[in-house]
């Protein structure tokens, strides 16, 4: 059922202190989560490889097959085709993720028991919430690519997630998109810390505006 590949875990840990608004801009500025899928846990942080789920709206049978033989470190990326109608997770299915090791859940879809969830501090990322509970018919798959909030993921991406918001970085270009990262918030740090002492350069923004004609 599985089939797919998972990045090291070293590669993995070494995205968890990057910002995804950092990881984002190297990446073309066009994937995303969207802002549909907000965090339902609180502040902790999103970080580990995708194990995905496509089920029918309002339906968590595959979900559970998936918490079933979810490995230690993945995240739980359910394409629910963004339907609020039904929860496809609540405080059971948390709970059971936790002693399996899962780093956290991104549904395009509902989910229910909230105050659990973020007392919880496991992270999940949800369009919405309900009351109301799934149903266990199917029909859904477990592995295959997905689309959540508009950005595919595939099983093996790396998944992040911040106050900010939800993005899957390709297994493929994981460690191109890292070198980049690390490079940005280099430069970042080193911008934020000439604000703090008085020192930044302002120029290039009238070096800008002449480029452009302004």
């Amino acid at each position: 059922m599985e089939g797919f590949g998972r990045p090291s875990k070293e590669l993995v840990e070494k995205f968890r202190t990057i910002p995804t608004a950092i990881v984002s801009d190297n990446m073309h500025r066009i994937f995303a989560g969207g802002t549909g899928l907000r965090p339902f846990h609180g502040d902790a942080v999103l970080c580990g490889s995708a194990l995905t789920v496509r089920t029918r709206p309002g339906d968590n049978l595959m979900v559970h097959k998936a918490l079933d033989i979810a490995r230690p470190g993945d995240v739980i990326v359910v394409d629910a085709s963004g339907d609020l109608t039904n929860a496809i997770i609540g405080e059971i299915m948390l709970n059971y993720a936790i002693t399996r090791g899962v780093a956290g859940f991104v549904i395009d879809g509902a989910v229910r028991d909230s105050g659990a969830i973020a007392k919880s501090g496991l992270p999940v990322y949800a369009r919405g919430v309900t009351h109301r509970g799934p149903y266990k018919d199917g029909p859904g798959e477990v592995g295959v690519p997905v689309t959540v909030g508009g950005m595919v993921v595939s099983s093996g991406d790396i998944v992040l997630g911040d106050e900010d918001g939800v993005l899957a970085v390709p297994q493929s270009h994981a460690e191109e998109i890292l070198a980049l990262a690390v490079a940005q918030q280099a430069r970042e740090t080193g911008i934020l810390a000439s604000i703090a002492d008085g020192t930044v350069d302002r120029t290039w923004v009238d070096q800008t505006l002449r480029a452009k004609g302004l």
